[in-house]
């Protein structure tokens, strides 16, 4: 019961990582609330698993690219729970395709879902955490944050400005006892690297010394990690869970 008595938001909640995130958070003994676009097929089995562990979850709804909206939703969520122990910032979207042809439209989307939001969120919530003088912050940035990844500018600048974000904001609230943390994952098992054709798949595989993608359940244990007290003198860094693959 690593995170026993502790209360977590966590963004972009309703599959894949974040989902897995929202239940092992369960299991280690947190409450938790997931925010997603709109309501979720998951909503019903995390809400039967949190019963299970003696626990809560709250699902809430908003737009991470409409900062108003996001901001209205995540302050009634920080009254709600008074107060949070833990966010993760894991909210993401991709639009890919070459820099020559990308409109400037799919650059601005994922800018804001997966940057701009997180200054939004962490704003909030971190302003909190320091009146407490505690709280563990973490952000989900990507292995193409730190070594890119070609018909994805727009995608790898949002995870590369995350990663500088979260060593800003640690040195800001560091001494206010909140912890800034990003995790880098590498090619993760999930709806969106499934989308991936055969081909581009087999590359991505080729490059990962353990020789196989990663599963939302090892970025999720990284995640307990950074939330718990076990990494209690750890702050601004970027942990790769990618199976070798940044080496």
């Amino acid at each position: 019961m690593l995170l026993s008595g502790k209360k977590a938001l966590v963004t972009g909640s309703s599959r894949g990582i974040g989902k897995e995130i929202v239940r092992q958070f369960l299991e280690c003994g947190a409450e938790v609330w997931g925010l997603c676009s709109k309501p979720s097929a998951s909503r019903e089995e995390l809400e039967a698993y949190a019963a299970e562990k003696n626990s809560a979850f709250h699902e809430i709804c908003a737009d991470a690219g409409n900062a108003e909206q996001l901001a209205e939703v995540v302050k009634a969520a920080l009254k709600e729970s008074g107060g949070f122990d833990i966010l993760v910032n894991n909210a993401g979207i991709t639009r890919d395709g070459l820099s020559f042809r990308m409109k400037k439209e799919d650059w601005d989307a994922v800018i804001s879902v997966n940057l701009t939001s997180v200054f939004i969120v962490s704003q909030i919530i971190s302003s909190d955490m320091i009146k407490k003088r505690s709280g563990s912050i973490i952000n989900m940035s990507s292995i193409v944050g730190l070594h890119g990844q070609g018909g994805q500018v727009n995608y790898s600048a949002s995870k590369a400005g995350l990663i500088g974000f979260t060593k800003s904001l640690a040195k800001e609230v560091g001494s206010r006892g909140v912890r800034v943390n990003a995790i880098a994952p590498g090619f993760i098992d999930t709806d969106m690297t499934r989308a991936v054709n055969e081909e581009a798949r087999k590359v991505w595989m080729d490059g990962i010394p353990l020789k196989r993608a990663g599963q939302p359940a090892d970025i999720a244990n990284a995640a307990v990690f950074l939330a718990s007290d076990m990494s209690s003198y750890i702050t601004a860094q970027v942990l790769g869970v990618d199976g070798g693959m940044g080496a």
